[in-house]
């Protein structure tokens, strides 16, 4: 938990009762603040550096089709590999 002499901006957002309980529920078991756990939820949903994620989006969107198996021998492949037969 970060010390709160680094926050000096303010924000109140307007919830309902379900999602404020479900944030109470994840704060108590992680031990840690509501406050946390929005701070997190930002950071993770709107990272600070944009356009990392625009290019790796760019990247996999632009990137060559392979062929992928049917789902039966997919299946079969990956047991092969699993047991070691291979």
């Amino acid at each position: 938990m970060l010390s709160m002499s680094r926050y000096s901006e303010r924000l109140q957002v307007l919830i309902d009762p379900r999602r404020r309980e479900r944030l109470d529920v994840l704060a108590r078991e992680r031990h840690t603040s509501v406050a946390d756990l929005v701070r997190e939820a930002i950071d993770l949903a709107f990272p600070e550096d944009l356009s990392l994620r625009r290019r790796a989006a760019h990247t996999i969107l632009e990137s060559d089709l392979i062929e992928v198996p049917e789902p039966e021998q997919l299946r079969r492949e990956l047991e092969e590999l699993r047991s070691g037969d291979w």
